[in-house]
């Protein structure tokens, strides 16, 4: 009797979460799944930002920079260069405070140059483009501050909620066989339910580590408070450091910076160079060790003085004590990154998985309150189409696969060019 009534607790509870916030948890997902592959995405509606044939060697830091600061000559302050993650990839200078969205919570400024001829290909602002606009949904809804602080509650209930599905089923031997059984002669929502809990029960763990790290994430401050770190939320640059050197007119520059930093880490390789803001300003320069799990935001930096030519400090991931570790893991673990191509991959369908949870929860809660009606599933009927489907499905399949992996995109020309079209309608209507 006992058990009977916790398990209608916890079901109450699971229900409850669904019908409230599952609109979100769907909504998270979904926009989770495409900034898995933001990048590619990005180059795919932008194929002015792929670089077709890369030849000859990158130029130099410093003339880059001057051609960014020649476009934008009224953009003064520091600038960050970030280097292109493939051969075929721009590099981007971001800037931090433009003008333009100066009051906005986080709308930088990013320009795409080509590294081989420091050619200025783009100027974009940040949530003004499909991709930045569907992040910024996924991390405060586009909301600014108090969309960031909602996302981490609906992570926190995300859990609850996972939670309680898997105790749903785990509490019960019966419901452990039935989970594991999908019944498809006994109407459309019997398969759904069947579906929702074999799917639930594939997707626990991934949701799990998603939901936990996102609210971290979303609150930096409670794992940062428990270890006893600080400057290791995502975004951040460690320490401010200042220049105590006198001005001169001869100053390092950013190429020189670059070398005197890998002094002190000769296997490194370059990700990030930030440079200095007024006369106090100093050269932060990011570099990535073999042994760090971060790719695009590694914590190994070295502060360079503009007017010395000194370092003036070093942040090595490897002296790192065991929280500041577990604090390295959170940004690369949510993001897949730390994965590799297969979890990424996992991570995207994971998103995809959230979604239809709820749309199937919510419908099989529909049918049981009599809103909606159950229909027979005939599968031999639908065989022919299920076969056109499949083929489909595989070309689309494979057409998604090479567009999420940077591949060349071999889909039919009506096909191709109607998603290139309605993603580039969502763009620009973005921008405007």
């Amino acid at each position: 009797m006992k058990i009977a009534l916790q398990r209608a607790t916890w079901l109450k509870i699971h229900l409850y979460l669904a019908l409230i916030v599952g609109f979100f948890f769907a909504l998270i997902g979904l926009t989770g799944s495409v900034s898995v592959y933001r990048e590619a995405i990005d180059e795919f509606l932008n194929p002015q930002l792929v670089i077709e044939n890369p030849q000859g060697k990158r130029l130099s830091l410093d003339k880059i920079m001057a051609a960014v600061q020649a476009t934008h000559p009224d953009q003064h302050g520091a600038w960050t260069l970030e280097m292109p993650s493939t051969p075929h990839s721009m590099m981007t200078a971001w800037y931090d405070k433009p003008s333009e969205t100066f009051f906005e919570l986080y709308a930088p400024l990013m320009v795409s140059v080509n590294p081989y001829t420091a050619e200025v290909v783009s100027s974009r602002y940040w949530g003004q483009t499909f991709t930045t606009w569907v992040l910024d949904l996924h991390t405060q809804l586009r909301l600014d501050r108090f969309g960031w602080i909602l996302i981490g509650v609906f992570g926190g209930l995300l859990l609850v909620s996972v939670s309680t599905g898997v105790y749903l089923w785990w509490s019960d031997a019966r419901q452990f066989w039935q989970a594991l059984t999908v019944r498809h002669n006994a109407g459309l929502m019997r398969l759904l339910f069947d579906l929702h809990r074999l799917m639930g029960l594939f997707i626990a763990p991934m949701l799990l580590v998603l939901a936990f790290t996102g609210v971290q994430l979303s609150y930096p401050q409670i794992l940062e408070t428990l270890f006893g770190a600080s400057g290791m939320e995502h975004g951040e640059t460690g320490r401010v450091i200042i220049s105590t050197a006198q001005p001169n007119n001869h100053p390092t520059g950013l190429e020189s910076a670059e070398f005197i930093a890998r002094s002190a880490f000769p296997r490194a390789e370059l990700r990030r160079v930030t440079t200095p803001a007024g006369d106090t300003g100093i050269y932060r320069i990011n570099l990535r060790q073999p042994s760090e799990i971060n790719h695009r935001h590694p914590f190994t930096t070295v502060w360079v003085d503009r007017w010395s030519g000194q370092i003036k400090e070093v942040r090595n991931p490897a002296k790192f004590a065991t929280g500041e570790k577990i604090l390295e893991w959170l940004w690369p673990l949510h993001t897949g990154e730390a994965l590799g191509a297969t979890g990424r991959f996992v991570w995207f369908f994971t998103g995809l998985a959230l979604c239809f949870l709820y749309v199937s929860g919510v419908l099989h809660w529909l049918y049981r309150h009599g809103k909606v009606q159950d229909r027979v599933v005939n599968f031999a009927a639908l065989r022919p189409f299920a076969y056109r489907a499949q083929q489909q499905a595989y070309q689309f399949g494979l057409v998604l696969w090479r567009l999420l992996n940077g591949w060349v995109i071999t889909a039919t020309p009506h096909f191709k060019t109607g998603v290139a079209l309605l993603l580039q309608w969502l763009e620009r209507g973005l921008s405007k």
